[in-house]
């Protein structure tokens, strides 16, 4: 990973403000051990007025200096921590699809990214802000009294080296172990928040908070290990100071040195100790730091789910038309999801791909917005081959509505402002308005909370919402994958007659497993096990024998109009029925 000159040269500042502010307390303690101690001999005042003023100013630089360490130092493991977030991201969004849950990908985007953080504020900073005044001790010692400088340097080496290596053994032992559990434990308080009425339809919320609370109950184990391994350094580490301090103390009185030297030796090696203690509890987290940073390795080592080009052409400039021939996409191990299909988008033409589940409708979608490599065939963008052009430019042209929308924790605008962070207030109202959810709005408020996960909005005002988005993004051509899916009929005859509405003049290609309104579409492709089987206009295709046909008959003889609303013209076929469940919604 290369590191910006300008986050070097940051993290050295942080690092020489933190030695200098080590170097100010030290200097502080010295030179008030030697002013107490001269003083109480009741010099004439001018021989103390240099130390007077050498305290004030070693008082003052020190809190400056560690103002400035902390100020600098943060900033430098903030912005790494935001780098590291977004390279991660940009890993995860191309790669293929690791086999892992959910909340372990959460845990490794949140938790083990802020490693990054620890490592710089917890490990490099203290350690480099230690070493420069514990030399600068043992110089003092050396200068004074050589003999208690070997006294401090054994001690500076127990509490500096041996008793962090001790914690970095301890913590080894069990640090890939807690990162384990917590990640299990991530998962389990998932499947119990996100999975809540499920585990309750199944009568299995028991079990799963017998799990999640032995999850909880191994975190909390592996952490008292760690806790007992941290207080035991910590406690030597206090202890070696106090001893070293009364053999530095002891050996200069053997010397016969004076009363003011003895004192300024045995503070100076006390306070030598003040920023070598914490290196035992930077070592201690150095292995689940390291143990982080290797998980977040792991996912940005995935392969990718598309190969970008070396020397990626340029993006045609637009009207867009959008070729796809002989197209075959096959998932690792199976048959073909999509076998020989060819179609072609023209500006402002709307197509329909309509087939049962597993026909390779949404794999088709995927292929277009370069999300899955094909196996063979084509699809060029006004004669440009996709492959030639990156993954990110393709989704420029081709992107959309996704089958399952997300809603975030947050407003209704800012939600809507995911697909368009520069839209004004016009843009948005006119966004709302086309997607039929300008009502609900108005009545809820721009400011409106919306839940994570849309728990908040019915299925239908999520759809609208991501029509709503998709609208703002304004791609050249709208992929929509089942915009009326998992709604009910009247719900679904809405959500088709508006998207169809608000969609009209656009380049469209729209997955559907419901025929409502597809007599406004240019062209409807039927698929059945990755294959075009039948093609054409809606008209046509109902009144020739074959697949389109069945699905049509069994629609129509599936919908019956609520109990005491007469049959009106035009409700008896789907275009009819998603008019009339409009208009009722309105």
């Amino acid at each position: 990973m290369t590191v910006p000159p300008s986050v070097i040269l940051r993290l050295l500042g942080a690092a020489a403000a933190g030695a200098a502010a080590e170097l100010a307390g030290l200097g502080l303690i010295a030179t008030a051990a030697w002013l107490i101690t001269r003083a109480a001999e009741q010099p004439p005042l001018a021989a103390l007025g240099v130390a007077i003023a050498a305290v004030r100013a070693f008082a003052t630089s020190k809190g400056v200096f560690r103002y400035a360490e902390r100020l600098a130092g943060h900033d430098v493991a903030l912005r790494a921590l935001a780098t590291a977030r977004e390279r991660l991201y940009h890993a995860l969004a191309p790669a293929r699809p690791p086999e892992r849950r959910g909340a372990d990908l959460l845990t490794r985007m949140v938790e083990d990214t802020e490693a990054v953080q620890d490592l710089l504020v917890r490990c490099l900073l203290p350690a480099a802000a230690a070493l420069t005044p514990a030399v600068a001790a043992l110089v003092i010692e050396l200068v004074l009294l050589p003999r208690a400088a070997l006294a401090l340097l054994a001690g500076l080496t127990v509490a500096g080296v041996l008793l962090p290596a001790a914690s970095y053994a301890a913590a080894r032992r069990w640090g890939a172990e807690i990162g384990r559990a917590r990640a299990a434990l991530a998962e389990r308080v998932a499947d119990l928040v996100h999975g809540s009425a499920d585990l309750a339809a199944f009568g299995a919320t028991g079990r799963a908070l017998a799990a999640a609370s032995a999850a909880g109950d191994r975190v909390d184990a592996l952490e008292r290990r760690r806790a007992r391994a941290l207080a035991t350094a910590q406690a030597g580490g206090v202890l070696t100071q106090g001893l070293t301090a009364c053999a530095v103390t002891l050996t200069a009185q053997a010397a016969g040195a004076g009363t003011v030297a003895t004192a300024v030796l045995a503070l100076t090696a006390l306070v030598a100790f003040e920023p070598v203690l914490p290196l035992a509890q930077a070592a201690e987290r150095l292995p689940g730091i390291t143990g982080a940073l290797r998980r977040t390795r792991e996912i940005r080592r995935l392969p990718r789910a598309v190969t970008e080009p070396d020397r990626p052409a340029p993006l045609p400039g637009g009207p867009y038309t959008v070729e796809v021939r002989d197209l075959v996409v096959r998932h690792p191990g199976r048959a073909p999801a999509v076998d020989g299909v060819s179609l072609t988008l023209t500006p402002g033409k709307r197509v329909a791909l309509v087939g049962p589940s597993g026909a390779g409708k949404s794999t088709l979608l995927a292929a277009l917005m370069r999300l899955i490599e094909p196996e063979s065939g084509s699809i060029t963008v006004n004669g440009r081959d996709i492959r030639e052009l990156r993954a990110e430019d393709v989704r420029r042209v081709m992107t959309g509505l996704p089958q399952d929308p997300y809603v975030f924790r947050a407003s209704v605008r800012e939600n809507l402002r995911l697909a368009a962070p520069e839209a004004g207030d016009e843009e948005l109202e006119r966004a709302v308005r086309r997607a039929r959810l300008d009502r609900w709005v108005a009545g809820v408020g721009w400011d409106a909370g919306l839940g994570e996960d849309g728990r908040t909005v019915s299925g239908g005002q999520l759809q609208r919402l991501a029509l709503a988005r998709a609208l703002l993004y304004d791609p050249p051509v709208l992929l929509l994958d089942e915009p009326g899916e998992a709604l009910d009929d009247a719900t679904a005859g809405a959500i088709m007659a508006d998207v169809l509405d608000a969609t009209r003049g656009r380049t469209v290609l729209m997955v559907t497993h419901r025929l409502t309104g597809l007599d406004q579409v240019d062209e409807v492709v039927v698929l059945d096990r990755g294959r075009v089987i039948q093609r054409g206009g809606h008209e046509e295709l109902i009144r020739t024998p074959g697949h389109y046909r069945d699905l049509w008959e069994a629609e129509s003889r599936a919908w019956r109009p609520p109990a005491g609303q007469p049959i009106i013209a035009g409700t008896g076929s789907p275009s009819g029925r998603a008019a009339a469940a409009h208009h009722r919604e309105r």
